[in-house]
């Protein structure tokens, strides 16, 4: 009973740890904070300390964080705003989703067969993290019953090209883009401030702070258990999809009452919820199954990420999109909004930031839907 006890404190307390570790070491930051939860997932998984027990618990642990996560993230995404986008913007959304789509679409047919089972599963999980960000890909995992090895060498992999991909855009890709795409013009956008300077888990049990959040976790039990007698309507086979989808848009229509979406560090809450989450993945994969599991997966990703960038930067030239938004626009499908400010300012251009936090902001709320979609979609393909 000891050994579970501390398995459960270890699980629930090891992210403070590594935010600590990333707010102390700027190399551990640089890392990013999800990407050591899975190393430190993975050691305590492949060393041989877990109880055998630990299969229930990791089991719970899975179940419950990402259906409480899912609204914690979601009340910042407040569906009234998004008219902030519009014009060009608007345009380059679109044509960042659909390019996202089509290019693992293809990438589907022409992987499969490569050495990877159930590639649909892994499409669904590419469409959520490249339209949305983790919480999606979470998510996804959940909803597609994803095998825990795949999940963690699919969003391993993510990781490393991702990074090769941010390289390039934040150091030669505007000038490459520029040759063949429109500049920025500067009335398309307001400029505004936006810094990532400060740890945002910064003063979250501050009074003022951490009072209002329990309204926000209350809510966010009560959605949970809509979204779970719901689900006991439909054959068990389909209720992890009835609560992923129904939390999701009961958080959305939540967003767009002020008294939710003004609260402070609910993102902050949900994301502390992925990191317990990814803590638990990770420890349930088997490294030594991974090289049974790598032939085309690194290849479909590569293709799913450069592909699509590929594609916007094409079709931005035929609807002249300037160079600027369509990096932006894709920085924010393909690596979530905290990339937003970075990379605008490693391209010097602050006036794009809310343009791209917005378009970051819409593919969280929408990547659940895509990517469950068109998996079932691709199942009929196998």
């Amino acid at each position: 009973m000891m050994t579970e006890i501390i398995l459960v404190l270890f699980y629930l307390l090891s992210p403070f740890l590594i935010l600590h570790l990333c707010h102390k070491f700027p190399f551990v930051n640089k890392l990013g904070a999800v990407f050591v939860a899975y190393l430190l997932g993975l050691i305590v998984g492949n060393i041989g300390i877990l109880p055998e027990s630990a299969s229930k618990i990791q089991e719970l642990l899975t179940t419950l964080t990402i259906p409480l996560a899912l609204p914690l993230l979601l009340f910042s995404a407040n569906i009234k705003q998004w008219k902030s986008i519009a014009g060009k913007a608007l345009l380059s959304l679109i044509i960042g989703i659909s390019s996202v789509i089509v290019l693992i679409v293809i990438g589907f047919f022409a992987f499969k067969g490569k050495g990877m089972g159930e590639l649909w599963k892994v499409s669904g999980l590419l469409v959520g993290v490249y339209t949305g960000g983790t919480p999606n890909l979470a998510s996804l995992k959940m909803m597609l019953n994803v095998d825990s090895d795949v999940y963690i060498l699919t969003h391993t992999y993510d990781m490393l090209i991702s990074t090769v991909y941010l390289a390039f855009l934040m150091t030669i890709g505007k000038k490459f883009f520029s040759f063949f795409l429109p500049k920025f013009n500067d009335d398309t956008s307001e400029e505004v401030e936006y810094t990532n300077g400060k740890d945002p888990y910064w003063g979250i049990f501050k009074r003022e702070i951490f009072k209002p959040l329990l309204k926000a976790y209350g809510l966010t039990v009560l959605i949970f258990a809509i979204a779970g007698g719901l689900s006991l309507l439909v054959p068990r086979n389909s209720q992890v999809v009835v609560v992923i989808l129904t939390i999701t848009t009961l958080s959305i229509i939540a967003s767009t009452f002020k008294q939710i979406n003004q609260i402070e560090k609910t993102f902050e809450s949900g994301m502390y919820l992925i990191l317990i989450f990814s803590v638990v993945v990770a420890s349930m994969a088997d490294i030594s199954r991974f090289a049974g599991l790598t032939p085309g997966l690194f290849g479909y990703i590569t293709f799913a990420v450069f592909g699509s960038l590929f594609l916007q930067v094409v079709l931005g030239k035929l609807f002249k999109i300037d160079a600027d938004t369509t990096i932006i626009t894709s920085t924010a499908l393909i690596c979530s909004p905290p990339f937003v400010p970075v990379v605008a300012a490693a391209i010097g251009n602050r006036k794009i930031i809310l343009t791209g936090i917005s378009v970051g902001i819409i593919g969280y709320a929408v990547g659940n839907y895509l990517g469950f979609i068109l998996a079932e979609i691709l199942k009929n393909y196998c």
